[in-house]
């Protein structure tokens, strides 16, 4: 039987944010999906991946309907959303990256006539994929990797003093950096089951009054640019669910072949006679 490389899905929303990914991916070819979707897959050099990369465009609610058609069609092993945002935080500075260890959906909530009560949602990143962020970012040079949760809502984010501001402030005031697409991605994830996710974000401006003067400087091509470059070091630390831990100091005991077993490095075919002793 041929073996299907495995797949991780990458989302952009902007077109530079979609070029920068698009740099590090060789043998490209388009596909298209029945309802018009397109994605570009090819092989990301120095990894066992097979790299699915689309524009989406913008906003939670498009990412999540546009990202589940990718899932249910492509069947990727793990799925990021990679791109721009805005710091939240004194310390997380313009061309910084920030992992997401969890995303916030800052728009949940209830209209009363005592105000507005917020009823938080939050989505966890993947486990596996923020090690293996963690793991990266200790050997990546010119680039400050942050992890802290991250805020998706439909707003762009230009006012410091804002109403939206202080709400984020008062209800999700852990969080690093803002953005708008990132709870639809993790929602597509979340709901399609055992499927790791993660958000990555080059911050690009500081969410207040410089924004305009930020993007006008080059800083969302910069910020996209080091987003991509995390991801990407991201994948050549983690590996698909079938390929072992290239951290594990034996390796696999079990292979996934009915007649093929993993013997601490060394492969046998055949049938395996043997008995199992001493509790090993």
């Amino acid at each position: 039987m041929p073996q299907t490389k495995p797949t991780v899905l990458i989302l952009t929303a902007l077109a530079l944010e979609y070029t920068a990914v698009r740099a590090y991916i060789e043998d490209r070819e388009e596909r298209v999906h029945l309802k018009g979707t397109r994605v570009e897959i090819g092989r990301l050099p120095d990894s066992p991946w097979q790299v699915a990369v689309s524009e989406l465009g913008v906003g939670a609610e498009r990412a999540a309907a546009l990202a589940t058609q990718l899932i249910e069609w492509l069947h990727p092993q793990a799925v990021f959303f990679v791109g721009v945002a805005g710091s939240l935080k004194d310390d997380i500075e313009i061309g910084d990256v920030v992992v997401g260890t969890q995303v916030y959906e800052i728009h949940s909530g209830k209209q009363t006539d005592e105000g507005f009560k917020v009823r938080p949602k939050a989505l966890p990143s993947s486990h596996a994929l923020e090690q293996a962020a963690r793991s990266a970012a200790r050997d990546l040079e010119g680039v400050e990797v942050h992890f802290a949760p991250i805020a998706t809502g439909d707003v762009v984010l230009a006012d410091a003093e804002s109403d939206i501001a202080r709400h984020i402030e008062s209800h999700y005031n852990d969080a690093g950096a803002i953005e708008m697409e990132g709870s639809g991605a993790a929602n597509a994830a979340h709901f399609n089951g055992q499927l790791d996710a993660l958000v990555v974000r080059g911050i690009s401006d500081r969410a207040d009054a410089n924004k305009r003067k930020a993007d006008a400087g080059g800083s969302q091509k910069r910020a996209a640019a080091q987003a991509a470059s995390v991801t990407v070091a991201v994948l050549r630390k983690h590996l698909p669910r079938d390929g072992g831990s290239g951290d594990s100091e034996e390796g696999p005991q079990v292979g996934s072949g009915g007649d093929r077993i993993d013997f601490r490095g060394g492969t046998f075919y055949g049938p395996v006679i043997g008995k199992q002793v001493g509790g090993r």
